[in-house]
């Protein structure tokens, strides 16, 4: 809920904007970065993979803290009561996060890996990337997701309170859907791993951005001066999310640069139900919100939270229920792979279709 105010007292973003006119070039060279650092320095990679507790890297957690940052000072508290003014974004986010994604996710994984590409992967193997796919639609975005609004001028108190309604959900539900669609009564989840991580990529930052926020608002009465500091402040401060988002892209790579490498085709079977499914939930969640006429600061950012995934969560369940060699695991790093060109990919859509939605 984006006020008028905010609107004119928000300054240009400077000389970040040349990074964001061309981010898709530099994450493609981030890429090839990655994989060849994994390559040539792996031990240097398995070292940072090691930094973790609860299988969550605190590395990448760091570089997430960056990315989501700016976003997090944009944040008013204030505009919260207003948020049942507009329940329509998080009617479409809660439905098909829940009632959607995690059953077509299930579906295209049957039809690739039993029936597409059965000729070409073994029926245990194939079971297992299921299993993967399974986990990765189960587990909408949590931390990234932020970037992604940022990136479209979205709604900041809106899209923390959609994050927040679908994390109280996985709590509830992720266990449950997961084991109904692996056909499993005692799937063990790693709840710390899940806390903690709300906790690292949502709680921490927030805390953070509130206490900036209301450093920048001290002393200065007047709304439109404060939004014009915090406006400011932001925009100093988002060099820093860009090259968070690409050292998280280096890194990422490079964790998983031998097995890119070693198995290209595979990898490339895994990637394609994943990126069907990620244009498929994008465009029927945008189209929802555009019937619907949903204002595009709570549009582009209901569209885009349940394509992207909540990758440390998937990954660390499937590592636990079938073990770190396993395909399950294999796709759920897919997923991480193929996220970020995906998401860069539907950024710049909602971004040249902004008109096709109110503004307010």
């Amino acid at each position: 809920m984006t006020s008028d105010v905010t609107e004119r007292a928000a300054p240009p973003a400077g000389g970040i904007g040349f990074f964001e006119k061309w981010l898709s070039v530099w994450v493609g060279l981030c890429i090839l970065a990655g994989l060849w650092l994994g390559n040539a320095v792996p031990g240097v990679f398995a070292a940072l993979a090691r930094v973790e507790y609860a299988s969550v890297n605190l590395v990448v957690a760091v570089l997430i803290w960056a990315m989501v940052y700016p976003m997090m000072v944009n944040v008013d508290f204030a505009s919260l009561r207003r948020i049942g003014d507009r329940p329509k974004g998080l009617v479409i986010t809660i439905v098909v996060n829940w009632l959607v994604k995690p059953f077509t996710m299930a579906a295209l994984g049957v039809l690739f890996f039993e029936v597409v590409f059965a000729d070409w992967i073994d029926p245990a193997s194939a079971q297992e990337y299921i299993a993967g796919l399974i986990l990765l639609g189960a587990a909408p975005c949590t931390a990234m997701v932020f970037v992604w609004s940022q990136m479209t001028r979205g709604d900041a108190t809106y899209t923390l309170v959609q994050v927040s309604v679908n994390d109280i959900i996985m709590v509830f539900a992720f266990a449950p859907i997961v084991a109904l669609l692996l056909g499993v009564t005692d799937i063990a989840v790693p709840w710390e791993t899940l806390l903690l991580s709300v906790a690292l990529y949502v709680v921490i930052p927030l805390a953070a951005g509130v206490l900036t926020r209301a450093r920048l608002a001290a002393g200065t009465p007047d709304p439109v001066a404060r939004e014009r500091r915090v406006a400011g402040f932001t925009a100093a401060v988002k060099p820093a999310s860009v090259l968070g988002l690409l050292a998280t892209v280096v890194l990422l790579f490079g964790f998983q640069g031998e097995v890119i490498l070693d198995r290209p085709v595979l990898i490339a079977l895994i990637a394609v139900p994943l990126v069907l499914q990620s244009y498929g939930i994008f465009f029927v969640s945008y189209a929802a919100a555009w019937f619907w006429r949903v204002p595009f600061p709570v549009a582009a950012p209901c569209a885009l939270i349940g394509t992207s995934n909540f990758f440390e969560l998937a990954v660390a369940v499937a590592i636990s229920l079938f073990g770190l060699q396993s395909g399950a695991a294999l796709a759920t790093v897919v997923g991480v792979l193929v996220e970020v060109p995906v998401m860069l990919s539907l950024v710049a859509f909602a971004n040249a279709t902004r008109a096709w939605f109110p503004a307010e």
